[in-house]
């Protein structure tokens, strides 16, 4: 029965070449499409690493009259002790202008003795970044007081960066090199994806802010309690500019990673929106051949049901050419969505683009299925008298 059906497709090469082509071609956009879902799926699945609910960020530019690096460490902590004698303010921290959510990047390539390097994420941070957020440490220490008379610099790295340079062993104690400078790592911490949920885990270091980045930082990461509300932000703000001096503006952690997720979900959705246009045409086509088949065939089939064909068995033929003309169209698919996991393009796993293949080819034969099985169903209405005596 297949070998037949693959005559008759053979047969009428020219005309199905065409039909063909548009299952080849949604083949290929479906298959980008479910990567794509894919991908965010297995980046949602992995837990933020942090806590971001009640956590506000306050961003203001550094007085002009601040000039040494002395003061600037003074103002901060007069400013964090400030935030700290608000009955409402759990903990407050300063962090670098790449706070988690803040859609800026700072990154750079760093290297080991077990790594030649690899492309890592820079954040600064002082020693209640960890606090505010509730970030796990897995081994090592975060930074503290006793870092000021450090010989060395120090940084505290993600369980991420752990495991590509330094190929999954205890990283404490040892030394990254950055810019020709050694830097040792004090600690390890769990991963945080501070770019969205949908976005993979990345590299992350963590240096200190210390007297001599003070001046160039200005963000104050803010933990406060459960129900704050505007009334409380308004008092905030107040306090802050009156300290300041300058310009002050509050976000909530929980508003920016929305906006941030809906950024991250744009290219799926114009990818869901070519796709379904495209399936459209392509089901409204496949439907009008296989009526146009129907109807130009009519003599054929009435033939066979004369002869002794059932309906049922004229309708899985006219189903089983649709199925044959699209696995034509999935082997030409295959061999180049193959291509993906095999040469690591992207840089994904090769789990997703396999996920992505099979969902994709069994969206092509469900679609082609249900887009022959009306255009089958009248094909064994035909009565072969009928069929017979208009030919």
């Amino acid at each position: 029965m297949i070998s037949h059906l693959f005559k008759l497709i053979w047969n009428k090469k020219k005309q199905n070449f065409l039909l063909i082509t548009e299952m080849f071609v949604s083949f290929l956009v479906m298959f980008a499409v479910f990567t794509m879902i894919v991908r965010a799926y297995n980046n949602y699945r992995h837990p933020l690493g942090f806590e971001y609910d009640d956590v506000w960020v306050a961003s203001y530019m550094t007085p002009e009259n601040i000039q040494s690096d002395d003061s600037a460490a003074l103002f901060q902590d007069v400013l964090r002790k400030q935030l700290q004698s608000f009955p409402q303010v759990v903990e407050a921290g300063f962090s670098g202008h790449n706070f988690p959510f803040a859609m800026t990047m700072s990154n750079s390539m760093v290297s080991s003795d077990q790594n030649e390097g690899v492309m890592t994420n820079f954040y600064n941070a002082d020693d209640n970044y960890l606090k505010v957020l509730n970030a796990k440490m897995l081994s090592g220490r975060w930074f503290s007081k006793a870092d000021d008379v450090s010989k060395s610099p120090v940084v505290v790295i993600n369980r991420k960066l752990q495991e590509e340079l330094f190929e999954g062993k205890n990283a404490i104690g040892k030394y990254i090199e950055y810019g020709g400078d050694r830097l040792k790592v004090i600690g390890v911490m769990e991963n945080m994806k501070d770019k969205g949920t949908y976005t993979p885990v990345e590299n992350g270091l963590f240096k200190r802010i210390d007297a001599g980045a003070a001046k160039w930082t200005s963000n104050i990461l803010i933990k406060v309690k459960p129900g704050a509300d505007a009334v409380f932000e308004g008092k905030l703000f107040k306090a802050l500019s009156n300290t300041i001096g300058t310009s002050v503006e509050i976000e909530h952690m929980d508003k920016k990673l929305t906006r941030q997720n809906k950024l991250s979900l744009i290219p799926m959705i114009i990818m869901l929106v070519v796709g379904g246009f495209l399936i459209i045409n392509v089901a409204l086509g496949l439907f009008g051949v296989l009526w146009y088949n129907i109807n130009k065939r009519r003599s054929e089939i009435g033939l066979r049901r004369a002869v002794g064909a059932s309906g049922n068995s004229v309708s899985k033929q006219l189903v089983g050419e649709s199925l044959v003309l699209s696995t034509l169209a999935l082997l030409i698919g295959l061999f180049f969505a193959i291509q993906f996991p095999l040469l690591k393009v992207f840089d994904l796993p090769a789990s997703v683009y396999l996920v992505a293949i099979a969902l994709s080819v069994a969206f092509i034969y469900i679609l082609v299925f249900l887009c022959a099985l009306y255009p089958g169903r009248q094909a064994a209405a035909i009565y072969p008298a009928v069929a017979l005596h208009e030919e």
